[in-house]
């Protein structure tokens, strides 16, 4: 972020500092923001960066970062409700509801009606759908090199169940 108040500058040092009346911020990586954070602070500075840099990559295919993930469930996992993909997306289902709609009225999507319950609705990719996906995927797929780029196979194994095994032990809460 390059803005700043008039009291509040960036530290390279990570250290608080305070020159002129000014509380230097660190930046991400360092002091409370790097190592010395805070776990649940650190994935989530990391998930804002994630996402920022994703928005950035598909905003000229006209894609959001929440409808790259209901696209990629829906590939996934064809069929789904909304309340499904709302579930699998970490979206509220009102989100889910305008995303549904927007890719149903762009081509992206279709619905179906559940065989038994009718009441419910399934989504599914149509073939434009599955292109767009296809082309957010290939730029996605950039940003997760990019992610494991300093990673060994065996440390990118060891980091994937840490962080599925902190989903499915915290999911129990």
């Amino acid at each position: 972020m390059s803005r700043k108040t008039n009291d509040v500058t960036r530290s390279q040092s990570g250290r608080k500092a305070v020159e002129d009346g000014a509380v230097h911020v660190p930046a991400p990586g360092e002091g409370k923001r790097g190592e010395q954070g805070y776990l649940g602070y650190l994935l989530r500075q990391a998930h804002a960066a994630v996402r920022l840099t994703m928005e950035r990559t598909l905003a000229d295919l006209g894609v959001t970062s929440p409808q790259f993930a209901v696209l990629t469930m829906l590939n996934a996992y064809p069929g789904l409700s909304g309340a499904d993909v709302a579930r699998l997306t970490f979206l509220t289902p009102q989100t889910v509801g305008v995303i549904i709609r927007n890719l149903e009225r762009d081509g992206a999507i279709a619905m179906t009606p559940h065989p038994v319950h009718g009441r419910i609705q399934q989504w599914t990719l149509t073939p434009r759908g599955a292109t767009l996906l296809k082309a957010c995927r290939q730029r996605v797929l950039e940003l997760e090199k990019r992610l494991a780029r300093n990673l060994d196979s065996k440390a990118e194994t060891t980091i994937r169940r840490w962080l599925a095994g902190i989903a499915a032990d915290l999911q129990e809460d």
